[in-house]
């Protein structure tokens, strides 16, 4: 992680740590190194000059139309051309990168973060995150390190287009993939009001499901109050209240997705692994017959995968690391309990929408409810703490912590764990434990969180 950018892009509280004088220096530079480098090469390996374009989208939080603006201003007086897909998801942004041969897309969203919080994800040509060595140069050009890129004059000048029908062509995408009609079934959608507010029921509705939606009300300052994909108790509700087959929550961006089964009970994203992990067992089609998963997945999966016949990996948390290991050993899927699910046939990065399109079609074609689907994962308590710190290195490095750390891994023994990360969006550290009950996951915890305090670590 650089100064400015994360694990996920370059994240922070609007017009405090992200300013609109970033998105415009961000547009300024990208419009610049874009017409003459390829974001998917080495930042050394230059291109013929060309006019670069570059695809951007936004969610629904207030700031998002501000950053918006400040970029395409940046990116158009650098004389790139600027292809405004307005109110759009993630994922929709790498789909419409790739294919449609932009030479950058971005994404403005904090995802599941407050609407005082905004973020500038950036992706390269081939729809990808872009790689450490492009930020390192972006940073350098945001800490006055560069020189500024020449503007464009005349008929240089870029332009900035009105481009909704990307982002129409992207949905129509998503229903092709489903082979089913959902005719007959019931289906609960609770969009955060944020950035799939419209795209959820359309897609739905389309396939032949009865909808019924919450969190399709965006007002700039609601995405992810109280609803979506970190607030599952209101989508349980609903599921409960309206007798629904099953519902889906996304985040503020959609690139997440959590599922509630038609009995009220929270489907996380290491239940979607197994489900869906299994069926391509079953169709011949899981790459390696292994599951991509991260650190923080819990033991319940990794038993349940066990006892049907797959294996697993594990990588770092971040969906950029589990999309990376899946490439460079050709998995076909992996993702986090928190919902991203990467299923490489058909993207290159988390999809909240895909993932539930692709939950729907295991149902249908098992004639399964997704209760008995999700089953065979028995979910271990697991209990996190997030601690906010003023050096979250300074936690993991410091030898009492260390201690702590290895005293309490032998005590749970192979019968549970403990995990100290830090953040890559926010600046806390996170102490997980993972045990039989959880007394004793909330009293390790406990334990952990005290010793950093009297440690003057907070």
């Amino acid at each position: 992680m650089g100064k400015y950018f994360g694990t996920d892009g370059f994240r922070g509280e609007a017009n405090v740590t992200l300013t609109a004088d970033h998105a415009f220096r961000l547009g300024r530079f990208l419009g610049w190194y874009c017409g003459e480098h390829d974001l998917s090469r080495p930042a050394e390996a230059a291109v013929t000059r060309h006019r670069p374009r570059v695809l951007v989208g936004k969610d629904t939080r207030r700031s998002s139309y501000m950053f918006e603006y400040a970029l395409a201003a940046g990116l158009a007086a650098s004389g790139a051309d600027v292809y405004m897909l307005h109110v759009t998801t993630t994922p929709s942004v790498s789909f419409i990168t790739e294919r449609e041969d932009f030479d950058c897309g971005i994404m403005i969203s904090a995802s599941h973060n407050p609407f005082t919080d905004n973020g500038i994800k950036l992706v390269n040509p081939r729809g990808e995150k872009v790689g450490d060595d492009a930020i390192a140069v972006m940073e350098a050009y945001l800490d006055g390190e560069m020189g500024e890129p020449p503007l464009a004059t005349g008929g240089d000048v870029g332009r900035i287009i009105d481009y909704a029908a990307g982002r129409n062509r992207y949905v129509g995408h998503l229903i092709s993939l489903a082979t089913h009609s959902y005719k007959g079934l019931r289906v609960g959608l609770d969009c955060a009001n944020g950035a799939a507010w419209m795209m959820g029921r359309v897609i739905f509705e389309a396939l032949g499901a009865k909808t019924v939606v919450t969190g399709d009300t965006p007002d700039g300052l609601n995405i992810n109050v109280d609803c979506g994909s970190t607030h599952i108790e209101r989508l349980k509700r609903l599921v409960l209240e309206n007798r629904l087959d099953v519902g889906f929550a996304f985040d503020g961006d959609a690139d997440r997705c959590i599922a509630v089964d038609e009995k009220g009970n929270e489907v996380n994203g290491d239940h979607v692994l197994y489900i869906l992990g299994k069926a391509m067992k079953e169709q011949g089609a899981l790459a390696g017959n292994t599951v991509v998963t991260t650190i923080m997945s819990n033991m319940g999966l990794y038993r349940a995968l066990e006892a049907a016949g797959m294996s697993y990996i594990q990588t770092t948390v971040g969906d950029r690391f589990v999309y990376e290991a899946m490439q460079e050993q050709g998995f076909g899927i992996g993702g986090e309990q928190s919902g991203h699910i990467i299923l490489r046939k058909y993207a290159t990065t988390g999809d909240g929408l895909l993932t539930a399109i692709m939950v729907m079609e295991r149902m249908v074609e098992s004639k399964l409810p997704l209760s008995k689907l999700a089953e065979p994962v028995i979910m271990y308590p697991q209990v996190t703490r997030n601690i906010p710190v003023p050096d979250k290195n300074a936690v993991l490095g410091h030898p009492a912590v260390k201690e702590k750390l290895a005293e309490c891994n032998a005590r749970l023994g192979g019968n549970g764990r403990m995990l100290l990360r830090s953040s890559g969006t926010e600046p806390v550290v996170r102490v997980m434990v993972e045990a039989a009950n959880e007394t004793t996951c909330e009293a390790l915890v406990a334990e952990m969180v005290d010793l950093i305090k009297r440690e003057g670590l907070v």
